[in-house]
């Protein structure tokens, strides 16, 4: 009962909160501002308020500081459970801003787009809409509870993403007024540097843009965790679907986990090399239905393919 009351007591407090070290630097930090033709001066750790009352360093200079002990985690997973994990990514031991930065350029990169030509128009369709998509991993990362150590986390699924930050809601907030867009900060000197640096408007704003594409139930609300859960788009699927070519189609049906290129071939039955690489391989990874396990090295001799999230959505439907 000590532990609960008191943990509700700083929950809102990270600025009390002494930083477990005191040798900080903050070079990351002053480059992120520099960028945007902000210079940090002498008195930035009091004017960023960095410093308990004592004038130690807090636990926000910890986390906004180059080396912490703060990871997020990025998971993904084969299937729409948690039962195969597949790639497990950790992102910080650095400033929180860097780490964020990653995360959602991970994202973009995960967030593959799908373009249909028209007569009339080029028609554009990711899995997930990168505007509420960045909303909510910077709500999340906002407004975590840092106090038990237990950072945000995202996990990639089949069939949707899931973003989870610790802590519930904020006392005071309920859930309605959670969806009216009333803005609360947990963590109002985190709000403060990531709003100097373009990456929130701190006008509960977040929320509201979140609902223009989903539905209030992708919003999970737990004891002491609030989990985000956003679809596949099913229109890119169905856009898929239609131009994609029968070579690539029995390309995705014999693909499974990660395989080497001659062991596909050799389950389409090809003995034309050429042939498979022009008309099955080179457009399946164009349209973003695989991918390689070694990007940076396409021609390594350990190089294997496995479908991406799209791929796998389109095989669901075969």
């Amino acid at each position: 009962m000590f532990e609960h009351l008191y943990s509700r007591r700083v929950r809102n407090s990270l600025g009390r909160i002494q930083s477990p070290r005191q040798d900080l630097t903050f070079e990351q930090l002053k480059i992120y501002y520099e960028a945007l033709g902000k210079t940090l001066n002498s008195q930035f750790s009091k004017n960023l308020e960095l410093l308990t009352e004592e004038d130690k360093f807090n636990y926000v200079a910890y986390l906004m500081a180059d080396v912490n002990g703060m990871s997020m985690k990025v998971a993904k997973y084969d299937g729409n459970d948690r039962v195969h994990l597949t790639e497990n990514y950790e992102y910080g031991y650095c400033s929180l801003v860097k780490a964020t930065k990653q995360i959602l350029d991970r994202v973009e990169l995960e967030n593959r787009i799908f373009a249909k030509i028209t007569p009339k128009e080029r028609i554009e369709t990711r899995l997930w809409d990168m505007i509420a998509l960045r909303e909510a991993i910077i709500n999340a990362v906002v407004h975590n509870d840092y106090t038990r150590e237990v950072p945000p986390k995202l996990e990639f699924f089949d069939n949707r993403i899931e973003i989870t930050s610790y802590g519930g809601l904020p006392d005071g907030l309920s859930e309605y007024d959670f969806f009216e867009g009333v803005s609360m900060p947990r963590n109002k000197e985190i709000m403060r540097i990531f709003k100097d640096l373009e990456l929130v408007e701190h006008l509960g704003s977040g929320v509201p843009r979140i609902l223009q594409s989903y539905e209030k139930e992708c919003f999970h609300f737990l004891d002491n965790f609030i989990r985000m859960t956003f679809p596949v788009t099913e229109q890119v699927t169905e856009q898929v679907t239609e131009q994609v070519t029968e070579q690539v189609t029995e390309l995705i049906r014999v693909l499974e986990k990660e395989m080497e290129r001659q062991e596909i071939q050799d389950r389409l039955g090809l003995s034309h090399r050429e042939n498979f690489r022009s008309n099955y391989l080179k457009p399946a990874l164009e349209q973003g239905l695989i991918e390689m396990t070694i990007p940076d090295k396409p021609k390594s001799r350990l190089q294997k393919y496995r479908l991406t999230l799209l791929g796998k959505q389109l095989k669901g439907q075969q």
